[in-house]
């Protein structure tokens, strides 16, 4: 069975009520993701790192760029999607959105989780993307059940759960 209806149309974009905007990921912007990332490293290694072992301390640009143009197929493919939080100009990304199918056992029908650049935490921007994603999947997604992990459950909680058969 598949993940998403086969007529399913991802979102290209969807903007914040802050003036930010989310988009699909694109191995085109490594210059961008890449310093953003890895400024907030030790946050999200914290958030991220048992789970999907990222971001590695020594990640370089080029693998970076590699795991972005993955993510890029992913999405054509609609395997999962990696939506950038970006800045009205694209020329810095702010933090990203991950809508995934499920790998853990449950009634989910996602496992969602976002991220903001350590500059960003306690702001507007995040308590913006906060409110708007589960909204922005209850009214332009074809989803019944996200799990928001990291939000719903902890990272400890959903890493200890069954995987999916």
């Amino acid at each position: 069975m598949p993940w998403l209806p086969d007529d399913f149309v991802h979102p290209t974009r969807a903007d914040l009520p802050t003036g930010q905007h989310l988009r699909p990921i694109r191995a085109a912007d490594t210059a961008i993701d890449h310093p953003a990332v890895m400024g907030s490293r030790e946050r999200l290694w914290s958030i991220y790192g048992e789970a999907w072992g990222w971001p590695p301390a020594t990640m370089t640009e080029e693998q970076d760029r590699e795991d972005l143009a993955r993510h890029e197929r992913e999405i054509e493919a609609h395997e999962s999607f990696n939506y950038a939080l970006l800045d009205e100009d694209e020329t810095e990304l702010l933090g990203c959105v991950y809508v995934d199918p499920p790998e853990k056992a449950g009634d989910a029908d996602a496992e969602v989780s976002w991220w903001v650049v350590d500059r960003l935490v306690g702001t507007d921007v995040e308590a913006a993307l906060d409110a708007f994603v589960p909204r922005w999947l209850a009214e332009d997604w074809p989803l019944r059940a996200p799990r928001y992990v990291g939000r719903d459950l902890s990272w400890a909680e959903w890493t200890a759960l069954p995987d999916r058969d």
